[in-house]
């Protein structure tokens, strides 16, 4: 399980980015977290992939505080963020160098395989599509077996086919063994349509506003009445969010 307990970020210029933070995150469940810009998401997801520390408060993996980056976390960014001068394969295979040669190959070619992109492991990051880089990146990720995958906004510079596509491809990718997955998103349709939960923040500073349970199964329609009402009650919580409460006013944590 993923424990985040009492979490409070304040950075060196003083702003208090996290405030309060309580969070759970069940084994194999899908997290997503949704909010206005400022109000922390990016900020919480550096801390559950231990590249920054919480000011107080912590971060556990399976009982482990999680102080620096873990093999068993893996992250994607918005962007790929693939070395130019590394071929596909090697891309893949940076993070798992430790590895004897003959495991790292299989590891790749398998990995490389999952996210439909076998055919291209010689290729340069310059000679992939926007979204063919994206999947490398979810393949560079997935490559190490993470117990947890963290994704920020990891389909946000996509058109909008491409998006949907890789968000489907992203549930298979997931149902293969099942990590732990936290996703951060703008993208109220795209929270809905993956995830299990929903965390709605607000800003000023970033905390929990509201915990949403989907009663949806899958495979989920973008179009069908259900999803679409979920989609509007969450745009309305998520208006609400965004607001600046008056003098300390804190609103606390609610199921919608």
């Amino acid at each position: 399980m993923l424990s985040i307990t009492h979490v409070d970020k304040r950075y060196p210029n003083g702003l208090l980015a996290l405030a309060g933070l309580d969070l759970a995150v069940a084994e194999g469940e899908i997290l997503a977290i949704v909010g206005g810009s400022g109000c922390g998401k990016s900020t919480l997801l550096r801390l559950v992939a231990g590249l920054d520390k919480a000011t107080s408060g912590g971060v556990e993996l399976d009982g482990t505080p999680v102080v620096a980056p873990r093999a068993e976390i893996g992250l994607v960014f918005q962007e790929p963020r693939l070395m130019p001068w590394l071929t596909i394969d090697d891309n893949v295979a940076f993070g798992i160098r430790h590895l004897p040669a003959a495991e790292q190959k299989a590891r790749v070619s398998e990995t490389l395989a999952r996210v439909g992109l076998a055919s291209h492991s010689g290729c340069w990051p310059r000679e992939l599509s926007g979204g063919q880089a994206q999947r490398v990146a979810l393949a560079r990720a997935l490559v190490g077996r993470p117990k947890v995958l963290l994704l920020d906004e990891p389909f946000s510079a996509l058109d909008a086919l491409t998006r949907s596509d890789l968000q489907e491809h992203l549930l298979d990718l997931w149902a293969y063994d099942r990590p732990t997955m936290v996703l951060v998103t703008h993208d109220i349709e795209e929270a809905l349509f993956l995830a299990d939960r929903i965390v709605v923040m607000q800003p000023n500073p970033g905390r929990i506003r509201a915990e949403v349970k989907p009663p949806l199964a899958r495979p989920r329609d973008r179009l069908d009445p259900e999803f679409l009402a979920w989609k509007y009650k969450l745009l309305g919580e998520l208006d609400h969010a965004s607001r600046r409460p008056s003098g300390d006013e804190i609103f606390p944590a609610a199921a919608i």
